[in-house]
């Protein structure tokens, strides 16, 4: 039987990033094509000789200038056969959580620009984006709710209330914020230091910090982490 395929192959990046108690996303205004002009994600087509990694990686670096340590594939995109006006493209989303203030972007290539917005403050999106991006954001509320993992999100030396907060806006609901201090600091994988965050009422709060050691060694032997609701 011929076989008559005419396929590409993009990967797409959703990177999460938080800042003034929001979470917020990278996206890119498209610089060519029919889409000119309309806000998307990062992403773009895999070359011949590169892996779906390497051309998400590279995507990152040509359209916004940045890199991240790490990148977790969500989830492949090719059901809706429409879902790219100029062909039939599968894409293969990535997902990444970063300290967005300490980043500085640089639209390059095939990118107008490249801004941070909040979740919920978004332009209208190209292609399926949209879709792709509540997937990666049911993913992190899902991850959330038994692992630990919103730390790439912060600085290094953070308030608790911060923290406490990041899952608060992440997970669109209150926690039990008592309960959550306590498993928090019962499995070691945050530490309190010897200094203080600005104070800006009543006594000055101490700063935390995340032991990746502990917690990468956590996770290696298997722990339950659950989150108590309000």
């Amino acid at each position: 039987m011929e076989l008559k395929q005419n396929i590409k192959i993009a990967v797409d990046a959703i990177v999460f990033g938080y800042a003034d108690n929001k979470l917020n996303v990278l996206l890119i205004k498209q610089k060519f094509g029919e889409l000119k002009n309309q806000w998307a994600l990062v992403g773009g087509f895999v070359k011949d000789n590169e892996t779906l990694i390497d051309a998400v990686n590279r995507e990152l670096q040509e359209e916004t200038g940045i890199k991240v340590n790490y990148l977790e594939q969500l989830f492949t995109f090719g059901d809706n056969v429409n879902r790219d006006p100029r062909f039939r493209v599968v894409s293969v989303a990535y997902f990444a959580l970063v300290n967005s203030t300490k980043l500085v972007l640089q639209a390059d290539s095939d990118a107008e620009d490249a801004k941070w917005f909040s979740i919920n403050e978004l332009p209208k999106l190209a292609f399926d984006h949209k879709e792709i991006l509540k997937t990666a954001q049911r993913r992190l509320q899902s991850k959330l709710s038994y692992q630990p993992i919103g730390f790439d999100l912060l600085p290094k030396e953070f308030l608790f209330s911060e923290l406490e907060n990041l899952y608060c806006t992440i997970l669109e609901r209150k926690i039990d914020r008592r309960n959550f201090r306590k498993k928090i600091l019962s499995f070691g994988i945050v530490e309190e230091t010897e200094k203080f965050g600005n104070k800006i009422k009543g006594r000055p709060a101490k700063l935390y910090r995340f032991n990746k050691q502990k917690y990468n060694k956590l996770v290696k032997d298997g722990f339950l982490f659950e989150i108590n609701f309000a």
